[in-house]
């Protein structure tokens, strides 16, 4: 049954309160647990961090605005630790990076499907080749230094193989932005997906910084210094899409309406009982804290929600591989650069970005070292020295 936003009022926020047991649950199971549990866990704790970082701006620029803001996100301040706690210490940090991966590339790719702009859903599709090709070398990486096999994180959802490479990733900031969508005629799961993604790929890139310089080995402290360059310029073109004469309080209305629509689609999708329980209660919650600035807006802007938002969300983003989507990208488009905000062939490439790269890249590139012969095989290359006969399988 469809979700009317405006129907549905949710739980008040001032029932909305979670003690230190509720915030630190039970985590899941690393292998247990089904692959796409986790994809929600990193997506949602993303969103909420997103929905904590616009409203500390907003805060900044808006005095009016600054307890109702400091209400709420206290609020998304205990939601994003219950969720974020679900992540157990037996992964280790380069495990939850292939998972932060896997998040990126199989969101991405149902968001690039299902966009109904067209320039926006290219725009999905290029950051898709790279964050595919990031999973990549972070799966060498665990191979080489943990003897681990990314697939027990993966679970065969999804592929480990090059995409664009990343060396070739690395753009000048001009060839970074792209062009917005058109507030006044943008349709909402346009809007919806700009901030998921956003969400996203910010997330990934202040776990990078955060997690990089925790390694000893240098080469691994190289790599996570070099995807995370790539991760703030994902960043960077994802945020730009979304329209900036959106007003302070239609952005902060949008950003509670995109949590109600993830949250949503993870109660839809979700296996685990458990955790689906968790889903629905923040469901609720997000309801609530909708229903809270929506009036807001309503009073200070004098225009009806509905204009901004519709009563029927659209349908949920797919928790679900799409192998196929991306290798049929990653046939056609892996050769695609940009110049500006224009999508172009290798051949045409901005010169300000070569330029860049190749200072950037002038001592060396840690992804191209760290994957240097590298190909997934199940088990990892311990597996490929103990049984001769996998490396005659490959070659045939």
């Amino acid at each position: 049954m469809a979700l009317n936003i405006f129907e549905d009022r949710g739980v008040s926020i001032d029932k909305q309160l979670l003690t230190w047991r509720d915030m630190v649950q039970v985590p899941i199971s690393k292998l247990d647990d089904d692959a796409f549990t986790r994809v929600m866990i990193i997506l949602m704790n993303g969103i909420e961090l997103e929905s904590i970082q616009f409203s500390r701006a907003c805060a900044r620029m808006n005095k009016h605005l600054q307890l109702p803001l400091a209400q709420l996100r206290r609020i998304d301040q205990q939601q994003a630790t219950t969720i974020n706690w679900m992540l157990g210490a037996d992964h280790s940090p380069l495990e939850t990076t292939i998972a932060y991966e896997q998040v990126a590339i199989e969101v991405t790719a149902a968001v690039a499907q299902t966009e109904p702009d067209p320039y926006l859903a290219q725009v999905y599709r290029f950051g898709l080749l790279e964050d595919f090709d990031h999973m990549y070398r972070y799966s060498a990486l665990l191979d080489r230094l943990e003897g681990k096999d990314s697939n027990n994180i993966l679970q065969s959802y999804t592929d480990v193989l090059p995409g664009r490479p990343t060396i070739y990733e690395h753009r000048a900031p001009e060839d970074d932005l792209r062009e917005c969508y058109d507030r006044h005629n943008a349709q909402p799961l346009t809007k919806m997906h700009a901030l998921t993604i956003t969400s996203a790929e910010q997330q990934t890139w202040n776990y990078y910084m955060n997690i990089g310089p925790l390694f000893s080995d240098p080469l691994a402290r190289q790599l996570y210094a070099e995807i995370a360059h790539i991760e703030e310029q994902h960043v960077t073109q994802y945020q730009c899409i979304m329209d900036p004469s959106e007003s302070w309080l239609e952005k902060w209305l949008l950003h509670k309406a995109n949590e109600v629509y993830n949250y949503y689609g993870c109660v839809q999708q979700e296996k685990n009982s458990r955790i689906k329980a968790i889903w629905e209660q923040f469901l609720d919650y997000e309801l609530g804290q909708f229903h809270v600035v929506r009036g807001l807006f309503e009073q200070h802007e004098n225009r009806d929600a509905q204009s901004v938002v519709p009563a029927m969300l659209p349908e949920p983003i797919a928790f679900e591989s799409q192998r196929d989507f991306v290798r049929e990208v990653l046939r056609k488009e892996v050769n695609l650069r940009t110049k500006g905000t224009a999508f172009v062939d290798i051949s045409e490439e901005s010169e300000a970005s070569r330029i860049y790269r190749q200072r950037i890249n002038a001592d060396g590139v840690p992804s191209e070292i760290v994957a240097l012969n590298y190909m997934w095989i199940p088990g990892g290359e311990v597996n490929k020295l103990q049984h001769p006969m996998n490396v005659s399988h490959l070659q045939h």
